[in-house]
């Protein structure tokens, strides 16, 4: 059974209808069978049933409605989300079914604030103005704030491995568990809070707002990240603590964290026994001029290629250049630093 595609044409469909139809006409032995599996008549709304049943939906005007709905939250389309919240409620509730790429299904919240992280492939601009309309319209609709019993993350923590701080906000102020945990098995985070996703994807703006929030914060590596480690002194701490620590201030910026840390004589180009982080490294990779300025102030490396990937600050930079204006800054002061060191 074949799954819709990630950017579904409606016309397309309906092409496919009309393709089909013809060639059954024709003679077509496939054509013939797959419409005579749902319908004994040779006619465009029975070409239209089997393209729907062969994607999985017990009706054209299923399908029609699923296709309609993806394309009205990858818009943020406020003005056709009423509409379509009007005529059928039910799309706020359901989850998303049907797609190649969500083939465990999506909640619509969930969806919403992954946009940010899909930008590109669904040809969408990176900035998303509306997002956080559009997820108040859903949940004022019915949405669930924490998604669907079964679901791998809430929305909050897709909102917070995403970076969609808009999103996080209007869920924050729905009343989302902030401090919910993914499933064991979860491509993000296993077992993580919406902080320990923001803190590990480098969202530092959605980190701040869960923080201030309320949210859990019980682990030196997520205080460093939040850029407070007076619970946990540096001293105290274990040489591979904090070597994670370090990884998590740089790439949040925590420049009085930094720099307590390497007063604590925390080495800064040692990567950790288990992650295999680095704090220069990770930094540049998510476009942080400021903890990159200060890791290479603090004698960083930059020509060093951590152990996992073997690649330097400025490679790592330079694959995700231009996801971020921060980019563009950290590969000049990678660059500048690495003349100084000739």
């Amino acid at each position: 059974m074949p799954d819709l595609p990630a950017r579904p044409n409606l016309d397309q469909l309906r092409h496919q209808a009309r393709d089909l139809l013809r060639d059954a006409r024709r003679g077509g032995v496939d054509a013939l069978a797959r419409i005579r599996a749902v319908s004994d008549r040779l006619v465009l709304a029975s070409a239209q049933l089997a393209i729907a049943r062969e994607h999985g939906f017990a009706s054209w005007a299923k399908l029609k409605l699923e296709v309609e709905r993806r394309d009205v939250l990858n818009q943020r389309d406020v003005s056709r989300l009423a509409d379509l919240l009007a005529r059928h409620p039910e799309t706020a509730t359901t989850r998303m079914e049907g797609w190649s790429d969500h083939r465990k299904g999506a909640d619509v919240l969930g969806y919403l604030a992954m946009l940010r992280l899909d930008h590109r492939r669904l040809g969408l601009p990176r900035d998303l103005p509306g997002s956080d309309v559009a997820a108040r319209a859903l949940i004022d609709a019915g949405a669930p704030v924490d998604g669907h019993p079964g679901d791998q993350e809430t929305p909050l923590i897709t909102a917070a491995s995403c970076g969609d701080v808009d999103v996080a906000k209007v869920l924050i102020e729905a009343g989302a568990d902030l401090d919910a945990v993914a499933a064991p098995d979860s491509g993000g985070v296993p077992g993580g809070t919406a902080v320990e996703h923001a803190a590990v994807f480098g969202m530092t703006d959605v980190l701040d707002l869960l923080v201030a929030a309320g949210a859990r914060v019980d682990s030196p590596e997520m205080a460093a990240a939040a850029g407070d480690l007076t619970a946990w002194p540096p001293r105290r701490l274990s040489l591979q603590c904090r070597l994670r620590c370090l990884v998590f201030a740089a790439d949040h910026q925590r420049l009085e964290v930094i720099d307590r840390l390497v007063a604590a004589g925390t080495p800064v180009d040692e990567a950790d026994a288990e992650w295999q982080r680095m704090p220069l490294h990770v930094a540049a990779a998510n476009g942080k001029p400021a903890g990159v300025r200060r890791m290479l102030d603090h004698g960083a490396d930059p020509a060093l290629r951590d152990p996992r990937h073997l690649r330097t600050p400025l490679e790592w930079c330079r694959l995700s250049e231009g996801d971020s204006p921060g980019h563009a800054e950290v590969a000049a002061l990678l660059v500048e630093q690495m003349k100084q060191d000739l």
